[in-house]
């Protein structure tokens, strides 16, 4: 039987066999032609953002060169065509509903607009406190595999383990009550970014032991429980690294992109000496973090100006310590708070987050020891959050958005139909091939918009097949348009959406209000328009 990873400790996992990809999206269920030939008149001056590139490429790496690569705001900010902050989503509870959760409901506006916009970030940033065992026993039920340990995951199908974790994060994007945790989970997702297709049915417990055990704990947890990681050993090749010829590939990727950043203050030798620390780090069996004693490098080393002793071999597994240590200063280092806060603000609050909101933030960390709850937050404050400009849904967001918004009854086959989507507009889960993780960046994304309009139409015409079915009967109930618009407004804009859009939605549904094909149509506009694709 082929297996991603044969054995993890003595595979070289670059020759390994790229696991099967998770099949084309299905056929678009109710895709009309009338909807198009409305979309060639309107797109232009409706839909479009007001800048658009043609998506990026993963960037390549030298193999002992360290290169910048953290997310940088585009020359020309785009803005979402119709949306003016100063008339639009003034509402500073809505806001953080868009900002924390996958996707706003017409539910989640009402609450935290009840609970007000400080008691509401409260609630969310106590997710042990919300009780989401339906959400659980429904992935553990559909996707066992997600909580098999790495012997069973070992022996399992390698197919049905990728796509079950795949699967399971789109579910738990979209149900999941604890929804600023799941927004943390994509974050720390890219932030420690692991690709399957290398080491395959690893990335499983990483996702669920390191990745989301820790997403709103503190950084020093995420950091350690990463380095222990299984699947990062692999990623980064720290499972091929020997005293005799260190691999540098982890420690280099752990300053650049875990901790100090690009410009953090490490220079190529700190790379070497520290992939000489980390010798011994690796894997046994299956897949169990080990520290092998006949791999260390026991001599003298330099680190970030620190040295290190060098010890007799017979200090065997005590050696370790010297990586712990390590870690240690990787994150009490001012330059990893700095990084950490900047990468924090670009995904939560905005592209160009000023110097004096990142000083504050990293201030945060630095006096909380890095606890992600306290430096939220401080990213979050109400006076932050009202004057940032509006960010560009990232193809996985606007997917789960959707399904938020509409509400359709969706199936576990529904599930995969939904991954067939999101891996058609480039956004598959855990499959982002270099270590710096999906971009987050407009100039990256806008590029690729037919599979964003094409998800809308699919979703919102989905009336006949029983993975997806969406009931257009509540935005019917009073067949005028005016009804139907404020209920559109109502479900996908939280009551927010500007006035040109409305007049826009109404002209064309007017036409035929009584008719629910008209309809459908026009809710698939709406997710179309530029305001609902920026949050």
């Amino acid at each position: 039987m082929s297996k991603w990873i044969a054995d993890p400790c003595t595979t070289n996992l670059d020759d390994v066999e790229t696991p099967t990809a998770v099949a084309d999206a299905p056929p678009l269920t109710g895709n009309r032609r009338s909807l198009f030939k409305f979309g060639a008149a309107a797109v232009a001056g409706l839909l479009m953002p007001s800048v658009v590139q043609a998506q990026g490429k993963a960037r390549t790496r030298g193999p002992t060169t360290s290169t910048g690569h953290e997310p940088q705001s585009p020359n020309s900010m785009p803005r979402p065509t119709g949306l003016d902050s100063s008339v639009a989503w003034l509402s500073p509870e809505a806001r953080l509903v868009r900002r924390i959760t996958m996707g706003l409901t017409d539910a989640e506006v009402t609450r935290a607009k009840i609970m007000g916009y400080s008691a509401y970030l409260e609630y969310q940033l106590a997710d042990a406190a919300i009780d989401d065992s339906a959400v659980d026993q429904f992935v553990a039920t559909t996707y066992p595999f997600t909580t098999q340990d790495v012997s069973t995951l070992y022996k399992a199908d390698t197919t049905q383990v990728q796509n079950q974790i795949i699967y399971a994060t789109i579910y738990r994007s979209i149900y999941s009550a604890r929804q600023l945790k799941e927004r943390a989970v994509e974050f720390w997702s890219d932030h420690f970014n692991i690709a399957t297709a290398k080491v395959g049915y690893l990335k499983l417990p990483d996702d669920r032991d390191v990745i989301r055990a820790n997403a709103l704990t503190t950084f020093p947890q995420l950091l350690r429980a990463s380095a222990h990681s299984p699947a990062m050993l692999a990623y980064l090749d720290q499972t091929a690294s020997l005293k005799a010829s260190p691999n540098q590939n982890y420690a280099r990727e752990i300053m650049e992109l875990h901790t100090l950043g690009v410009n953090g203050g490490y220079t190529q030798t700190d790379v070497a000496e520290l992939s000489r620390v980390l010798t011994g780090w690796t894997i046994a069996g299956r897949g169990t973090f080990t520290f092998a004693a006949n791999l260390h490098d026991y001599g003298a080393k330099t680190v970030l100006g620190v040295t290190i002793p060098a010890t007799a071999t017979s200090t065997g597994v005590a050696a370790q310590q010297e990586g712990e240590d390590m870690l240690t200063l990787l994150i009490n280092h001012p330059s990893t708070a700095t990084f950490v806060s900047t990468r924090m603000l670009i995904y939560f609050l905005r592209y160009d987050p000023t110097p004096a909101q990142i000083a504050t933030v990293a201030a945060v960390y630095t006096s909380t020891g890095g606890d992600v709850k306290s430096m939220l937050r401080a990213v979050l404050s109400q006076a932050n959050l009202m004057a940032a400009p509006a960010k560009m849904k990232r193809p996985f967001h606007l997917v789960a958005s959707g399904v938020r918004s509409l509400n359709p009854t969706v199936t576990a086959v529904g599930v995969a139909n939904l991954a067939g989507q999101i891996a058609v507009a480039g956004h598959q889960p855990f499959n982002w091939q270099t270590p710096d993780g999906y971009p987050d960046m407009i100039s990256y994304w806008a590029g690729n918009m037919l599979p964003r309009w094409n998800y809308g139409s699919f979703l919102a015409n989905a009336n006949t097949a029983t993975s997806v079915q969406f009931n257009v009967a509540p935005f019917m109930t009073t067949p005028t348009a005016a009804f139907i618009v404020s209920q559109i407004d109502k479900f996908l804009f939280g009551g927010e959406a500007p006035q040109r859009l409305r007049d826009e939605l109404t002209a064309y549904v007017s036409v035929a209000p009584t008719l629910t094909a008209r309809v459908r149509e026009t809710i698939a506009l709406a997710m179309a328009s530029s305001t609902y694709q920026y949050y």
